[in-house]
């Protein structure tokens, strides 16, 4: 007596654009080799199952029900009421713990093997084995996905709670952490209300991010001794709309709320005080042509709007007082690039003006006092520096110091970009040349008005200014302004 042949293999066609799945779903069936199943091939639309079949004979076709690519009921049509009637499975992955299938028969993943050998997938089955399962499984089915998004639900409120918490927490710690100077403008109360905005607005998005991330961490990793496959997720269209058009509207949003701030730092008062700033290697000058005075301070009175017309002799430079939060570049190349800056100090008190823009080897000590003070005070200060010294030291000093000299030469005898003027009147200098002369009135004249006629040995060359201007007058410095300056020089013993 012959022994019984043993059973065929199931012939099996997977139907999925995903590679992901048809990968998966091989894996799975071809671990579990008591299931007699062959996978003869994969397929991503029904134009090439059509082929697949005349090749591979197939006995099962398994399509990816959550595939949109794929048209389900053409499948159905084709093979399951058509010509070629095949055994078609529609089979979502949609949980990590159940598979559901065409028949809506609802079991684990773990168990299609046993579905497939308990099934006859034979071109001759009877009608009646594709039948739908009775109500009462369509019922359960109903019911495992309503818990299940009952469950989703419950994890998203969490999370959106904890995320609000975080939100809060963040936004609340602004008033106690300095993260911006004291405010002293009338400028500074637009953009540090746009700040808190977007500070806040940061806050929400670094929560949402963190506490989602920790949370998916948390309560959703492996538990020990898991071995079930993950849920199949192919994507959400609605969530992915609403991230795209969520930023679009913030940063319109946003854009409106920085407009309104830039308009507001640049609205013109009546009456505003002039100032015209100069920047030049490596200090600040501040002339106030209404009152013929120069100053290396800049003077404000309070709650009054002081209008900033910035230049600069040499390079850019940036005027910038952090408690005012405005700033804006000072430029070279004369008056067709001079750029305006308003400013409304709204508290008294002492603050600096500081170089926003790296503009050389003392750039980071390019400083100057600003001092802010009632209106009387400040009359009282334009009455007291309007007046002429009788002292030419005097004003030789007032001078360098508006001009910038100070920057370059010390008077204390450090080195810095030019020799030091402590002692040099009337010292002898060595010349890059090797020659030595002596610091006398005609020397020192020459030098200021002539800068690379005599350099001196171990500085450098064409560094000085050419010419030096009066910021009072805009005219080139006299012959008895120099013979101010070389008094002062005198005076450094």
């Amino acid at each position: 007596m012959r022994p019984p042949e043993p059973p065929k293999n199931r012939r099996v066609l997977i139907a999925s654009s995903h590679a992901l799945f048809g990968q998966g779903l091989r894996s799975l069936l071809e671990e579990r080799k008591h299931a007699r199943v062959e996978i003869v091939g994969m397929v991503s639309s029904l134009d090439e199952a059509l082929k697949a079949l005349e090749t591979a004979e197939p006995d099962l076709i398994i399509v990816d029900y959550d595939d949109e690519k794929l048209n389900r009921e053409e499948f159905l049509a084709r093979f399951v009421e058509g010509e070629k009637e095949l055994r078609v499975v529609l089979l979502s992955l949609q949980s990590a713990q159940d598979a559901i299938v065409y028949d809506r028969r609802t079991m684990a993943a773990a168990q299609i093997d046993d579905w497939l050998q308990e099934r006859d997938f034979g071109a001759n089955e009877p009608d009646g084995a594709r039948q739908p399962q009775p109500a009462e499984n369509h019922a359960d089915t109903r019911r495992v996905k309503m818990n299940r998004r009952l469950k989703k639900a419950v994890h998203l409120i969490i999370a959106s709670v904890i995320t609000l918490v975080v939100t809060v927490a963040l936004s609340l710690s602004w008033g106690h952490f300095r993260v911006l100077p004291e405010a002293a403008s009338a400028q500074a109360v637009p953009i540090d209300r746009l700040f808190h905005i977007e500070y806040v607005l940061i806050a929400f998005l670094f929560s949402l991010i963190v506490v989602f991330m920790l949370y998916s961490i948390i309560v959703f990793r492996r538990k020990k001794g898991d071995t079930s496959d993950a849920e199949h997720i192919e994507g959400n269209s609605t969530l992915e709309m609403v991230w795209t058009v969520a930023p679009l509207i913030t940063v319109m949003f946003l854009a409106y709320l920085g407009g309104d701030a830039l308009a507001a730092t640049l609205a013109p008062e009546p009456k505003a005080l002039r100032v015209d700033v100069t920047g030049r290697q490596w200090t600040w000058n501040f002339t106030y042509p209404d009152f013929g005075i120069s100053s290396t301070e800049l003077y404000l009175p309070v709650n009054q709007q002081a209008v900033m017309r910035l230049s600069s002799t040499d390079v850019i430079h940036s005027f910038w007082v952090p408690e005012f939060r405005v700033k804006q570049d000072a430029l070279p190349g004369g008056p067709d690039f001079v750029r305006d800056l308003r400013i409304t100090p709204t508290k008294t008190g002492e603050y600096k003006v500081r170089c926003a823009e790296l503009c050389g080897l003392q750039h980071a000590y390019m400083e100057s006092p600003v001092v802010v003070v009632s209106q009387a005070e400040f009359d009282a200060w334009v009455a007291k520096e309007s007046g002429v010294s009788e002292d030419p030291a005097v004003r030789g000093q007032q001078l360098t110091a508006q001009l910038g000299c100070i920057a370059c030469h010390s008077v204390d005898g450090a080195k810095l970009v030019g020799p030091s003027w402590l002692g040099l009147y009337g010292a002898s200098v060595t010349l890059a040349d090797g020659s030595t002369i002596t610091a006398d009135e005609a020397y020192l004249s020459e030098s200021i008005q002539d800068a690379n006629a005599k350099v001196v040995e171990g500085y450098p060359a064409g560094v000085m200014p050419q010419q030096f201007i009066d910021p009072v007058t805009g005219q080139p410095i006299s012959d008895a302004q120099i013979a101010d300056i070389i008094a002062y020089i005198q005076s450094l013993k």
